[in-house]
């Protein structure tokens, strides 16, 4: 008898454009998950989920274009994976809307993200605490639970941020089980230690909130640009430098093989002209990247093809989705009266 895939699922927001900090904490890790036999990965565009942040219809367009395409680039398998967009499957927000009817409000008034926002207000002294604030926000944690209870997920890698959005899903899968019988699968977060944290640009953790990201497949001059911007110290070339205090040196290490790495740390070592080491490291990355851009760009110029993947993928998920979603309603009481 052949052993069970591990059921693991991922969302990408669809409000940016993809950059080295997702690529080596989310991109890369899932890619090689995709093509792992022992694993049946789930990977979505969360464009609903991205409605809760930002109104601007063409921003996130282009971001589902600009994702999807990145991962096809950077070689999703996916005659493994299911890949597919949230939007896509009906099926997501009809289980939000039965799971938010179990879902104690006093669950997700703890919400990080929805106390943030209520301390936020209060801070600048609003007479109404909730200004301001969505239901989209507020049930953030509901449509999350969705998107991952429905396909039985077993494994969610997440951020520690995200961590207790996973155990309200835990909570709401097992509330619901109580009252109707255990249909769900209470999902585990796979915390990501190893993961080292990119700097940016300004030696921060490089993030879309503090503009010091560099896109995956910036043009070669673009990215140039960027690497030319890093801040370093004021050392002279021929002094010995701490590639560990170094954001080139840490972009570096996050890309490049130990041998590798082990040869530059000893250049710092011997004394290294900041100027040289840009350009070294815009060198490689640009070749690191150089053939897979050139299959990104040719996605974007077809976007018929990333449809015709991502239609493809939904139509996986919903062979999950449509029978499952049969079975809940049936639990709950929604059910054909005859004939069905």
């Amino acid at each position: 008898m052949s052993k069970a895939k591990v059921v693991v699922l991922t969302g990408i927001t669809t409000t940016g454009t993809p950059h080295l900090g997702n690529y080596v904490g989310a991109i890369r890790p899932a890619i090689e998950a995709s093509r792992d036999p022992n694993v049946l990965p789930f990977y979505f565009l969360a464009d609903y989920h991205a409605l809760i942040k930002c109104q601007e219809p063409k921003r996130i367009q282009q971001s589902t274009l600009e994702i999807a395409a990145t991962w096809l680039a950077l070689g999703l398998n996916t005659d493994n994976a299911v890949f597919y967009r949230q939007s896509d499957i009906p099926e997501v927000t009809e289980l939000a809307w039965i799971l938010s009817c179990v879902t104690a409000k006093g669950l997700m008034n703890r919400a990080h993200a929805y106390k943030a926002a209520v301390a936020e207000n209060t801070e600048k002294g609003e007479p109404d605490p909730d200004k301001g604030i969505s239901m989209g926000l507020f049930c953030y944690p509901i449509l999350m639970a969705a998107d991952i209870l429905l396909f039985k997920a077993q494994r969610i890698p997440v951020g520690k941020d995200q961590i207790q959005h996973l155990e309200m899903a835990r909570d709401i899968a097992a509330r619901f089980n109580h009252l109707y019988g255990e249909h769900f699968v209470l999902p585990e977060a796979v915390v990501r230690e190893e993961t080292a944290v990119l700097k940016g640009l300004d030696g921060r953790k490089m993030s879309k909130s503090y503009d010091n990201t560099i896109p995956i497949f910036a043009s070669e001059k673009q990215l140039r640009k960027l690497i030319l911007k890093i801040k370093t110290n004021s050392l002279p070339p021929e002094a010995p430098k701490d590639p560990d205090t170094c954001t080139l040196f840490s972009l570096y290490q996050a890309f490049a093989s130990p041998e590798e790495i082990e040869q530059v740390r000893r250049r710092y070592q011997q004394g290294i002209a900041w100027g040289e080491m840009k350009q070294f490291l815009f060198e490689y990355l640009n070749a690191y990247f150089r053939d897979a851009r050139t299959r990104y760009e040719a996605l974007l110029q077809h976007p018929e093809e990333i449809e015709r993947k991502l239609r493809e993928g939904a139509a996986k998920a919903r062979e999950f989705a449509v029978p499952f979603m049969r079975e809940i309603r049936q639990a709950v009481g929604i059910a054909p009266l005859a004939g069905g």
